[in-house]
């Protein structure tokens, strides 16, 4: 177990560059199960949820190796299901995301309930669905899940919901399947995206990217192929959020501002001051910054994983913020903690938190509680009097890459211990 300790009150200054994208790295890794040909993967961020996602695949016999500083090469030629290692797959949700490629590629899988953090109830009640919408059949016992399918066969699939591993496992599982599989009310997120992008690569027949309606003509085998992944929406946005609460001036390099345009439009309703150059977000110091109204959707909307973010930056605004999270029931944990340091805040139900602006911060011993909250108590530490204690550290390292040592570049007072 670890602790960042932080020393507030000091601005953020200076340049910093965008890591590749968790989201889009997680399925772009499993994808890797569909070919036995080598796969080299650019702008891979180094962090442990990409770390685990690799241990997965390695266990099942596949060479691994990083080919450069952020470049991973994959083959999965040698790939045997038998060898699965069960416990990596129960330590991490995405591991869900190789349902799809090990039913296309081995045909026969059984694989454990897949683990996660306590950001909400996430049943895989879609992926199932899906899969067997495409021929497998599916059974539960004992804790693991039974998929079975000789043939996967193309077919009209209406998801239940913007699911967006559901949707990624589709696209995986139907680049093999026989015909042509349309996906209605698909996700479309940057990450949805960059795999569709990846798979076209490999020679997948898939359009539609960016809709909600995806359409993949199954193909007879895919081959090995060379892709750099999309930058991180959500780290940027995060990085965005630290400059502004902080009154610094802060170049954030290697974006991509088409994905960030909800994002980049709430950041100027609260009052944000920002230039958008064709690869860089340049966050610069405000005269004041002003309540907002929030509510998370799915893409194009603004995304449930930037609304912890965005909640320590209500508490620096001027009047009353009302965020709403209707996807995940776990998602205010971390406005406990925020009152503990001073926020004036209250918990309307399980997906609305009423924010009322600006309140000091007091720096308080916390815990991180999921991935994004631990990056937002990061920021909260960054702007609070004295010493903030945050445990559970490595929770933040499964989607962002040293953040310690980036923020102390940009002129923070943090360490890991």
């Amino acid at each position: 177990m670890s602790k960042f300790i932080i020393r507030g009150g000091k601005q953020l200054n200076g340049k910093i560059e965008a890591s590749g994208m968790k989201n889009a790295a997680t399925p772009i890794i499993a994808a890797t199960l569909l070919t036995p040909e080598e796969c080299v993967i650019e702008n891979v961020p180094k962090i442990s949820d990409v770390m685990r996602m690799l241990e997965i695949l390695e266990s099942l016999g596949a060479r691994v190796a990083w080919t450069g500083d952020h470049e991973v090469t994959i083959c999965t030629r040698d790939a045997d299901i038998k060898l699965l290692d069960e416990k990596s797959v129960k330590c991490m949700r995405s591991s869900i995301l190789f349902l799809g490629p090990m039913l296309a590629r081995f045909k026969k899988v059984t694989i454990p309930e897949p683990g996660g953090c306590i950001i909400g109830n996430r049943p895989p009640d879609t992926h199932f669905y899906a899969l067997k919408k495409l021929g497998a059949k599916v059974e539960r016992t004992n804790g693991h899940f039974h998929l079975e399918a000789s043939t996967l066969s193309a077919t009209l699939i209406i998801l239940p919901e913007f699911s967006v591993t559901a949707t990624e496992n589709l696209l995986m599982a139907a680049s093999l399947a026989e015909g042509e599989t349309e996906i209605h009310l698909a996700a479309a997120e940057p990450h949805v995206q960059d795999l569709i992008k990846f798979l076209g690569s490999m020679g997948a027949k898939i359009s539609g990217a960016g809709s909600h309606t995806l359409k993949i003509s199954g193909v007879e085998k895919l081959h090995g192929a060379r892709h750099t992944l999309i930058s991180d929406q959500i780290e940027i946005g995060t990085l965005a959020v630290a400059a502004a609460v902080t009154g610094g001036e802060v170049q954030i390099e290697n974006v991509i501002p088409e994905h960030l345009e909800i994002i980049l439009l709430k950041l100027q309703e609260a009052g944000v001051k920002l230039e958008v150059g064709e690869n860089f977000l340049k966050i610069k110091p405000s005269d004041s910054l002003r309540a907002f109204r929030l509510q998370t959707m799915p893409y194009p909307g603004f995304p449930t994983d930037l609304q912890a973010p965005f909640g320590v930056l209500a508490t620096q605004c001027n009047g009353t913020t009302l965020i709403a999270d209707p996807l995940f029931e776990g998602r205010m944990g971390y406005i406990g903690e925020l009152v503990k340091m001073g926020a004036n805040a209250i918990v309307a139900d399980p997906h609305r938190v009423i924010i009322t602006g600006p309140t000091p911060m007091r720096g308080q011993e916390i815990k991180s509680f999921d991935l994004r909250a631990g990056a937002t108590l990061i920021i909260a530490g960054l702007i609070a009097s004295g010493e903030t204690v945050i445990n559970e550290a490595e929770i933040v390292d499964r989607g962002y890459e040293r953040i310690d040592e980036r923020l102390r570049e940009l002129g923070a007072d943090i360490k890991r211990i």
